[in-house]
């Protein structure tokens, strides 16, 4: 496994927003963390990522190595990006500018470089902006390069999300609500660009996504979270037909088959 998570637990205070969670991703999976508002999944992608430490007992073991309770650069460092649900793009930096941001970390040279090394910082800034700027073409952004990220459209945005954080070399890539507020258009341009980039850097791929029909068309694997508490796991088929997954999306009133129903159209 590329990744292994075993009893992981949050508390706020005295609420749980994550109890005894695990789960396991095999390397080069597309794999799908679906669930109602307040279910716990953007917690689970802090708990990962290092944005919040997990309570004791907890494990979390990404590429052979504990990372529990590591700081979120040293985990972006080892591997793991993610996106975020509100986009966290500098506006008033151009996309260029936004995508050497998310490389930074990976810079060859030091500050005792940058004073008497220009010639190897200037190679090697020549070396990154190339990089980046190859980046941006294969996601469509390079004729934007030099644009303030503020004036692009929302689409473009959850791009350059995107590409900022394939800046960081990742071998596991968290995406937490890609598509929301898209068209169904940009829906189906942004996925087309996150399998792409799976196929040609190997990427492991988790998905957190409130949209059934892309996590149904897109993940491997399937884990359904309420209340903090994993429910279900599986393949899409499966999950569609999770009697638990049904009562947590659309509650009792409902017929099983009209769930159903609802649930294979996604």
């Amino acid at each position: 496994m590329l990744l292994e998570v075993k009893s992981l637990t949050k508390k706020f205070g005295g609420f749980t927003a994550i109890s005894n969670i695990d789960l396991n991703v095999k390397p080069g999976a597309v794999h799908g963390v679906i669930g109602p508002n307040g279910s716990g999944k953007s917690t689970l992608f802090n708990l990962i990522s290092g944005v919040y430490k997990p309570e004791p007992g907890a494990s979390i073991v990404f590429d052979g190595d504990d990372i529990t309770g590591w700081e979120p650069h040293e985990i972006a460092r080892h591997g793991i990006a993610r996106t975020f649900q509100l986009l966290r793009i500098f506006s008033g930096m151009s996309v260029l500018e936004n995508m050497l941001i998310g490389h930074h970390g990976l810079i060859r040279y030091n500050s005792a470089s940058a004073v008497f090394g220009a010639r190897k910082v200037w190679a090697e800034e020549k070396r990154v902006r190339a990089e980046m700027m190859e980046l941006l073409a294969f996601i469509g952004l390079a004729d934007y390069a030099e644009m303030p990220a503020g004036e692009m459209s929302g689409g473009q945005r959850r791009l350059l999300a995107l590409g900022r954080a394939m800046a960081m070399r990742p071998k596991l890539l968290m995406l937490d609500e890609p598509a929301a507020g898209l068209s169904p258009v940009n829906v189906d341009i942004l996925l087309d660009t996150v399998l792409a980039l799976k196929e040609r850097f190997g990427l492991t791929v988790i998905i957190i996504e409130h949209i059934l029909k892309v996590v149904m068309d897109t993940c491997e694997t399937v884990s359904v979270l309420e209340h903090g508490e994993k429910i279900a796991e599986g393949p899409p088929a499966a999950i569609k037909e999770d009697h638990r997954v049904i009562e947590a999306y659309l509650g009792k009133e409902m017929k099983d088959e009209d769930v159903r129903a609802f649930l294979r159209s996604a």
